[in-house]
């Protein structure tokens, strides 16, 4: 019962707050200057009923001894003297010039007493876990900036928030954990390496970075870590220069480089090194292997977290209890939060089997940081616990196997992990060997830092590189140890250009379309139109096909045409209609030579217009392509760029990448062979509806039958036509 009485009161309370925020909300932005939303008497009266309520239940709420009766309190007295001034002002008894002088002192002392209530009550760790999940909004939303470096520092500040929120927490219930020395060093050590590498932003950067080395070396030092008085100090500081640092970005936001930060002295002092050569930076950086990605890469951090978390567990826990050390934040935030959100990351970047990765150990080290280091684990160690680190043992087992495919690095990431796994396994059955917990982490930890400072370092210099190893093990046949053709965004006019060049080499690409991904090769290129007929192994029921980008490419050849024929292609075109129509001299004149026999069947051959923008840009570069679908004979369509590259990737020489297909439906195949007579047919019904082709071609024929003007007399009829209206003039005068 008092459990529902304390839950009523704090649902009243806050309703209360919201209720009053959401009416003087209103009030100031539905009020214009001339005239008030809510007259103020009004206001007034309804701040006093709402100031009453939240008061009331603050008061119902002091014997629980929470923060909650004290912000209460204060929002009710600053709403009833804003209330008391508002009713003054409405009955006239202040002037309107009055009303905000009068207002400041109340708000002065709302905003010292919630300072005073934030620092000296017991209720700051809300505060600090409110902090850290901001810092991980903070981490995705610089991830969607492509800034791989701030993701990363703001990763770590979210961890140290989290870490103070539960230190905070601990010591409500009168523990005073121990902070062990191991884990605050190493990540001083990350910290440099991040504060070095961020000093190719600016030189400020990297220094505001270095108070946070300084922090964790506080922390280090003595055992009773954020409490003590010198971490206190350097927290001090660190106020004092973040409150700088916004200054000064946002001094320079606003009125160009006014404070000079040190930018651009990475590059210059880097670039007087022969040695050492930098990567541009920008979007291109972190472009995916194949297609596109709104995140940048996140390897980094899910590594460091991965030391993190190793480090973390060499602690000895003793007889005092798992909480008496500082062991679970690390573990939980580090190895289980942060490596859920790089595992997330890594899957929107199309990375599946590093994202699966990152996942896995995530769940690992959340499950088994709250069960060992949060007081769960207790008696019951044995078969139950073993059966759940053994699931974990087999998924991994995959996850290694699955790296001899990839590099060293990963493989040896993968199999260190699978020995702290195996240590877990023996410490539930109670057989661990005395220091065989301690030698794996701390091996697994270097492996991790090594694979943290090459991605850190490949990924800022381009000359030389941290090697990670070749794959262990390649795959035989299609998809094994083969070349990486170019795989380049569609959405760029330099990637159409590429692919052009290929083409006119003599090349065959991948392409998207307004419908599938096709295979493509320039018809005057035959040995490349030869080349693509044999790595599709056309079933003869399926033909290639001759793309254009325009009517006018078919003018060295319209005299050989139909005027029906030319005049339902225009009507149609561009879209996702295939003409078929009958095979003819006209085709030599796209120098296919010997090729043309791949092309079509002996009778007829399919044409097309599309209607896709990159489709058409290409093929205005190239000249007429011949087209096949890009998937083996007998499969389904390829809908994105990545089953082009699965599926034909050792094959052709380039691809378009374009993500998702914007249809799933192939093109609507029309007859075409016998349209002289007046009659079409349908080999297939596709994307374009069989009535709208129908509708198109009646409207063609009509206009046949009332005769056309011929185009090259339209300047001869608008002569006479003026000729004959000055003639008439003058008669139109006389009379």
């Amino acid at each position: 019962m008092a459990q529902d009485s304390q839950a009523l009161h704090f649902s009243v309370g806050l309703l209360g707050i919201s209720g009053g925020s959401l009416l003087l909300l209103v009030n100031n932005y539905a009020s214009t200057p001339g005239e008030d939303f809510i007259p103020q008497t009004a206001l007034g009266i309804l701040l006093l009923v709402v100031a009453a309520v939240i008061a009331y239940a603050g008061v119902l709420s002091l014997s629980q001894g929470t923060l909650f009766p004290l912000v209460c309190l204060t929002v009710s007295g600053l709403w009833c003297g804003s209330g008391l001034v508002y009713i003054l002002a409405g009955q006239e008894v202040l002037q309107p010039d009055e009303l905000r002088p009068s207002l400041v002192p109340g708000l002065a002392a709302f905003t010292l007493a919630l300072l005073l209530i934030a620092i000296l009550s017991v209720g700051h760790v809300p505060w600090l876990w409110t902090a850290g999940a901001f810092q991980l909004g903070v981490c995705v939303l610089s991830y969607r900036a492509m800034d791989t470096l701030a993701a990363t520092f703001s990763g770590f500040m979210a961890l140290l928030r989290f870490a103070e929120g539960y230190v905070a927490l601990l010591t409500l219930y009168s523990v005073q954990p121990y902070s062990p020395v191991p884990l605050p060093a190493v990540f001083s050590v990350l910290l440099f390496v991040l504060a070095v590498f961020s000093c190719q932003k600016s030189l400020l950067e990297g220094l505001y970075h270095m108070f946070f080395v300084a922090y964790c070396i506080a922390i280090a030092v003595e055992p009773r870590g954020f409490l003590q008085g010198g971490t206190q100090g350097v927290q001090a500081a660190i106020f004092v220069v973040s409150a700088i640092v916004v200054f000064v970005y946002a001094l320079n936001m606003h009125f160009g480089n006014t404070i000079p930060t040190g930018q651009g002295l990475w590059k210059a002092t880097v670039g007087k090194m022969n040695a050492l050569t930098l990567r541009p930076l920008g979007k291109d950086l972190h472009t995916p292997y194949l297609g596109f990605s709104k995140y940048a890469d996140a390897e980094v951090l899910g590594y460091a977290c991965s030391v993190l978390a190793a480090f973390a567990i060499t602690a000895t826990v003793g007889d005092k209890g798992p909480l008496s050390v500082l062991v679970l934040p690390w573990v939980v935030v580090a190895g289980g939060i942060l490596q859920l959100l790089c595992g997330f990351v890594c899957f929107s970047r199309g990375k599946t089997f590093e994202s699966t990765a990152f996942v896995l150990y995530g769940a690992m080290w959340a499950v088994w940081g709250l069960v060992r280091y949060g007081g769960l684990y207790g008696e019951s160690r044995g078969f139950n616990v073993a059966v759940g680190i053994i699931c974990f043992l087999l998924f991994n087992s995959l996850v290694t196997v699955a790296a001899l495919f990839l590099n060293v690095a990963w493989f040896a990431y993968a199999l260190t992990f699978q020995l702290i796994l195996i240590s877990f396994l023996l410490d539930a059955l109670g057989s661990l060997p005395y220091g065989y917990d301690i030698g794996v982490t701390i091996v697994f930890g270097l492996v991790s830092f090594y694979c943290f400072l090459a991605h850190m370092f490949n990924g800022t210099f381009q000359s030389p590189q941290i090697p990670l190893g070749k794959a262990l093990v390649n795959l035989s046949g299609a998809g094994g140890s083969r070349d990486v053709c170019l795989h380049v965004p569609a959405r760029k006019a330099a990637s159409i250009n590429q692919i052009a060049e290929i083409m006119k080499n003599g090349g065959i690409c991948g392409m998207p379309t307004d419908t599938v991904y096709v295979l493509v090769a320039a018809c005057n290129r035959p040995e490349a139109v030869v080349k693509a007929y044999k790595v599709k192994k056309q079933a003869q029921d399926r033909p290639m096909s001759m793309w254009i980008s325009s009517i006018e490419q078919l003018d060295p050849v319209k005299h050989l045409l139909s005027p029906l024929l030319l005049d339902f292609m225009r009507a149609a075109w561009p879209s996702s209609i295939s003409m078929v129509i009958p095979r003819g001299p006209w085709l030599d004149a796209f120098g296919l030579g010997e090729a043309a026999k791949h092309i079509g069947t002996p009778q007829s051959i399919a044409i097309r217009n599309p209607d896709c923008t990159v489709a058409t840009h290409l093929i205005n570069m190239v000249g007429p392509i011949a087209v096949t679908s890009a998937n083996p004979t007998g499969e389904a369509d390829t809908t994105h760029h990545n089953q082009v590259y699965a599926k034909l990737g050792d094959k052709v020489d380039g691809i378009l990448c374009d993500g998702p297909s914007p249809e799933n439906i192939a093109s609507t195949v029309v007859d075409c062979t016998k349209i002289d007579t007046g009659h079409i047919g349908f080999f297939r019904v596709g994307l374009i509806p069989k009535s709208k082709v129908l509708h198109i071609f009646e409207e063609v024929q009509r206009r046949h039958r009332q005769g056309e003007m011929n185009p090259a007399f339209e300047d001869d009829i608008s002569d006479t036509v003026i000729d004959a209206e000055v003639t008439e003039e003058p008669e139109q005068r006389h009379e």
